[in-house]
């Protein structure tokens, strides 16, 4: 029987009554474990080294599994410590859980001690009631008639089937603990399998007191804070086995070296990842990433090979790029003399001197560039399309059917029911529950969203310093690379102009400036998104997944969006400049002859690039150093016992966000390859040698290098999943601009098409069309350059610049020409044009391509049919016993599955 105690709508624990427990006490357990959460210098038993293994996730009885481990460094100076460990631990063991404690002489730094942390069944029981866990009630008998053709191909990519499938099918509902005998229970201490136990054990954790009476403070509550303020130094459950080797004690699985062996080594990267059974060992939640993370790296093959096709297409047509020919001729690009770049320290240059950028430009900016840009737009909506297919299937084949967010309300945080001093009445399920002020939520959220938008303006500041470095840097470099005289340069300066040399600088100073700015902003805002006080962990991860997407949006992107869209769209023309800052010496940047897409090709490289060889080193090498320092000791004693518990001690903690960074790293890389794709084909490619690597990175170092997460569970990918169509739909924006107004594709076509001067179909005669002319007589002083190259002299009288303007001897002078009207109109009826059938072709995609597959919605239809049936079945067997018993007068009691109940008691805020 349940007696509910204190105010209602409180999220408590369940005491268990002396007398529940059960009568197994192993060599005097009981009196030990009571014992160990007192003092702990006294009560400790000496225990011989050599007698148990290594690997043993037991207590020292053989019999009860360790499913949570809490260590802590004993400070005999700190007496409130000692009390909060000694009423924690007592509250523990009143709610049921059973305790084994090892002395600090057995740990390898003779300092720690760990409190092992066993549930018995009937904790177990009464919380899977509580948090409605399915389990299993009958092997599923429905045939599986799903063949795909030519499955032979896929034989050298598939693992063992006991790897693929670890457990057999089954129909499950519910866990409810009156109708225990309803649930296929073979073995009580294995019915629940280990990632659910440590689940049940930490919703315990995370909610019990450390005080003792009534008149505590209601904060005082959950292992996290205790955490926090050191009364613990780590909580965490324990890996199964060593990594690289079975365990030898035949009742532990092994699952971790099963994963290491089949999915964390880097040589199966081919190989179909293991993706039930990382759901088995690790929970649901980090099973959904590895298959969104695995689905994502195979759309991005097809991705990859149309990218390369258009890349091959600009090798194979080099010799056709009629513009860089020109460029390069000495007949046409070397007589053609281009106004200085900058105010005095930049002089009048050759255009012939850009020949190699405008060869490396036509790489990328080619027809094949439009044509990709389309197919970018088409292939994410078949990704978002059908990963919601393949999501549902998880969600099937992984019980997450009737898996409803609002359950997450039985898992409030227990920092918003402790700082929530408020209570009100639940319409819904008419119990008290605590509640924030309208008005204190209000000011939180305020205060919240001032602080991301000053942080926003940060990185804008700098964005703007790296353009003005861009702008005073330009200047430096044409001075030094004029004349090509300097010896040490003559290798490397037909390769390299002051353009080129400009933007590597320029990005490789962003790329320093936005890693400083990421990990100085994580920090502010986890605290903010704490401040706001969110009710449950997933409107928490919501609210920092905004904050930390916002900011890294405009953090990594911003330079992007700046050499794309307005680098050298507001430059004016020669004797009307624009500058920056109004009257300041710094004129705004030009592109070269040959477009800024090159330039916005380098950026992207270089940012892109950086970014995910850093993240890979920062995953991998940082974790495997700090676990190898932190075991130093343990290496250099190899005949002492190094004990299941002190092994992962020593490994890091994965965290609640872990997976939060994982998911942001992957984003913000499916942004690089959408957004700005047109620029740069190849970028695909580039992210799929990078996810390969990131699949076998991220799952070595959680199986090798981090403790084992608490298991949790998700039935989709949370918020990321409306990012990415809301980055979807504006990456059909953005490459619609890129080809419109960043690369030269419309101009040529306009050229060719209404202004070439010959009859033939090409574009010869483009580059001169393309460069206005201007007087440089008519240069202003501070215009005016310094120094002239050498054959530089008096019968130079004009200089061209990048624009369509009339002539310096035309009546409307400088002024925009007719041409320029009809590119931009071309501009803009192409943006339309794109956008419109881009976002035709992707709604008529998504309404073709249904969420949830026939055959999965047919299933599950059968599922809920069957399931009612049995329940049915169950319930009326039931009856037609009680009956019986009551009509042969065997029995005057009413028949209970257990010979005899425990008593329960629901605690309130204080035990």
């Amino acid at each position: 029987m349940h007696r509910l105690t204190g105010k209602t709508g409180e999220d408590s624990l369940i005491e268990m009554s002396p007398t529940d427990s059960f009568s197994d006490d192993v060599n005097g357990y009981h009196h030990h474990a009571s014992s160990s959460t007192g003092s702990p210098e006294q009560g400790r038993l000496e225990i011989d080294k050599q007698k148990y293994s290594k690997d043993s996730v037991f207590f020292r009885d053989g019999v009860r599994r360790i499913d949570f481990v809490l260590s802590y460094v004993d400070d005999k100076d700190d007496q409130r410590k000692q009390e909060r460990r000694r009423v924690y631990e007592s509250n523990l063991q009143k709610v049921g859980l059973e305790l084994e404690t090892e002395d600090k002489t057995e740990s390898e730094d003779g300092k720690t001690y760990f409190v092992k942390i066993h549930a018995p069944w009937e904790v177990l029981a009464t919380y899977a009631d509580v948090l409605k866990i399915k389990v299993p009630f009958k092997v599923n008998d429905i045939p599986d008639n799903s063949e795909i053709p030519m499955n032979w191909l896929s034989t050298p990519f598939r693992l063992p089937g006991h790897i693929m499938n670890p457990e057999p099918d089954y129909f499950t509902a519910p866990f409810n603990k009156s109708k225990s005998d309803f649930f296929l229970i073979e073995d009580k201490e294995t019915f629940f399998p280990p990632s659910t136990r440590n689940r049940i054990v930490y919703y315990i954790l995370a909610r019990c007191p450390y005080f003792k009476d009534e008149c505590g403070d209601r904060d005082k509550k959950g292992i996290k804070r205790l955490l926090n303020n050191g009364t613990y130094t780590a909580a965490f459950p324990l890996h199964d086995s060593r990594y690289w080797t079975k365990s030898k004690d035949p009742n532990c699985e092994s699952e971790r070296f099963s994963l290491y062996k089949y999915w964390a080594k880097f040589f199966y990267f081919f190989k179909e990842q293991p993706l039930n059974l990382v759901r088995k060992y690790y929970g649901e939640k980090i099973g959904i990433y590895f298959a969104w993370l695995g689905f994502y790296t195979e759309m991005l093959f097809f991705a990859a090979v149309v990218g390369t096709i258009c890349f091959v297409y600009g090798f194979l047509t080099y010799d056709d790029n009629e513009w860089s020919k020109e460029i390069c001729s000495e007949e046409i690009g070397g007589n053609i003399v281009m106004c200085p770049l900058c105010d005095q320290k930049c002089t009048y240059w050759r255009l012939n001197i850009t020949c190699n950028s405008s060869w490396q430009s036509h790489l990328f900016d080619n027809v094949a560039t439009v044509f990709f840009a389309i197919f970018m737009g088409i292939w994410v909506t078949l990704f978002l399309e059908f990963w919601k297919r393949r999501q549902a299937r998880l969600e099937y084949e992984w019980d997450l059917v009737d898996f409803e967010e609002e359950q997450q309300q039985l898992q409030l945080r227990p920092e918003y029911e402790t700082k929530c001093t408020n209570r009100k009445l639940n319409r819904i399920t008419q119990e008290m529950e605590p509640y924030l002020p309208i008005t204190s939520k209000c000011a939180r959220i305020c205060l919240s969203g001032a602080t991301v938008l000053l942080w926003i303006s940060l990185i804008i500041a700098c964005i703007i310093g790296v353009i003005a470095y861009r702008l005073a840097v330009y200047a430096s470099f044409a001075s030094i690379m004029k004349n090509n005289t300097a010896t040490n340069l003559d290798v490397v300066a037909p390769y390299v102009t002051p353009q080129l040399a400009t933007s590597v600088t320029a990005s490789c100073i962003n790329f320093v400036i936005i890693m400083i700015l990421n990990l100085l902003y994580e920090r502010v805002a986890i605290k903010i998104t704490d401040m706001e006080i969110p009710k449950t962990h997933l409107e928490y991860e919501n609210k920092l997944t905004v904050k930390m997407f916002l900011f890294q949006f405009v953090n990594y992107y911003s330079s992007c969006f700046y050499v794309a869209f307005f680098k050298g769209k507001f430059v004016g023309y020669p004797g009307n400049y624009t500058y920056m800052f109004g009257s300041s010496k710094l004129r705004n940047e030009e592109c070269e002859p040959g477009g800024c897409l090159i330039e916005l090709t380098t950026q992207l490289v270089i940012v892109m690039t950086g970014k995910q060889v850093w993240g890979n080193i920062q995953e991998a090498l940082v974790p495997w150093l700090m676990n190898w320092w932190g075991s130093r000791k343990a290496r250099s004693h190899p005949e002492s016992l190094y004990s299941r518990w002190e092994q992962d001690y020593d490994l890091q903690g994965f965290g609640q966000l872990g997976l939060f960074y994982e998911y942001l790293e992957m984003v913000i890389q499916f942004g690089f390859i959408t957004l700005f794709v047109a620029s740069f084909p190849l970028a695909p490619l580039l992210a799929l040698i990078n996810n390969i690597i990131e699949v076998r990175v991220d799952a070595w170092k959680l199986t090798t290098q981090f403790r084992r997460p608490v298991a949790a569970k998700a039935h989709s990918i949370g918020a990321w999943e409306e990012i990415l169509g809301g980055m979807a739909v504006l990456s059909v924006v953005t490459n619609a601009f890129i080809v419109a107004f960043t690369s030269d594709m419309i101009p040529r076509l306009v050229y060719m098409y209404a202004y070439r001067t010959h009859n033939e179909l090409n574009m010869k005669g483009y580059i001169n069309n393309s460069l206005s002319v201007f007087n440089i007589s008519q240069f202003s002083l501070e215009e005016r350059p310094e120094e002239y190259p050498s054959w530089f002299n008096s019968s130079i009288t004009t200089c061209r610049y990048r624009d369509y303007r009339y002539p310096p001897d035309d009546k409307k002078r400088y002024e925009h020409n007719m041409q320029f009207w009809h590119i931009l109109a071309a501009k803009l009826a192409f943006i339309i044009i794109m956008e419109h059938v881009v976002f035709m072709v992707k709604f008529f995609v998504a309404w073709m391509i249904p969420d949830v597959p026939s055959d999965v919605r047919a299933r599950v239809k059968r599922e809920r049919y069957l399931v009612q049936e049995y329940l049915h079945n169950y319930e009326v067997e039931k009856l037609k016993i009680q009956l019986s018993q009551n009509s042969n007068n065997e029995c005057t009691c009413t028949p209970m599955i257990y010979p005899s109940l425990s008593k329960h008691e629901v605690l309130s805020e204080c035990l």
